[in-house]
């Protein structure tokens, strides 16, 4: 899977964009591999209740791969010591936001029981990606943006619906593992 991962530049491509860094970390699980997700406080300000990677906006001076092990262990308590980083998905743009987000991929040993720091995480989900795989989990709506219709990813979980951002970080982290080429849809 690391060689088909993205290899290149990460600056972002719109002016005014705010660079921020998610952590995909994937681990073996009994079922195959699996991979961290996390449902945001329903208090929070922005995005409240919506399943994301740990992530956030760096810090000055941090790197992409910095900011998202640092995010993820301030939102689930995940020790950057027990992480092995890979590589980068391609990055995803949100324009509404102005967000320039870096996916970061990694991997752990097995899926570690983690508890979500109550300030940002209401839950932790370890999700097997044979169930995101599943036929009838991932649907896809078209969208009218000020850019034109876009295609908006959904994955329906027994419990969880990840959609918008996070959904299309999963697709691409999903085309990379099955090995499946071709262009990543447009920023929404």
């Amino acid at each position: 899977m690391s060689a088909r991962l993205h290899d290149g530049p990460a600056d972002p491509e719109f002016d005014g964009a705010r660079p921020s860094a998610v952590l995909a970390v994937l681990a073996d699980g009994p079922d195959g591999a699996e991979v961290l997700l996390t449902r945001r406080a329903m208090h929070l300000s922005t995005h409240r209740g919506e399943v994301s990677f740990p992530g956030g906006r760096l810090d000055p001076g941090e790197t992409y791969e910095q900011a998202a092990l640092r995010e993820a262990h301030e939102e689930v308590g995940l020790r950057p010591s027990l992480v092995h980083v890979v590589g980068r998905l391609q990055p995803i743009a949100t324009l509404v936001s102005k967000s320039w987000i870096v996916p970061v991929v990694a991997t752990v040993a097995e899926p570690l029981p983690l508890d979500g720091h109550p300030s940002e995480v209401d839950r932790v989900l370890w999700v097997p990606l044979r169930d995101l795989s599943t036929p009838g989990t991932f649907r896809e709506e078209w969208w009218p943006t000020v850019q034109g219709d876009r295609p908006i990813f959904f994955f329906e979980l027994d419990d969880e619906t990840v959609w918008g951002a996070t959904a299309r970080m999963l697709h691409q982290l999903l085309r990379v593992a099955h090995g499946v080429e071709g262009p990543e849809p447009p920023a929404i």
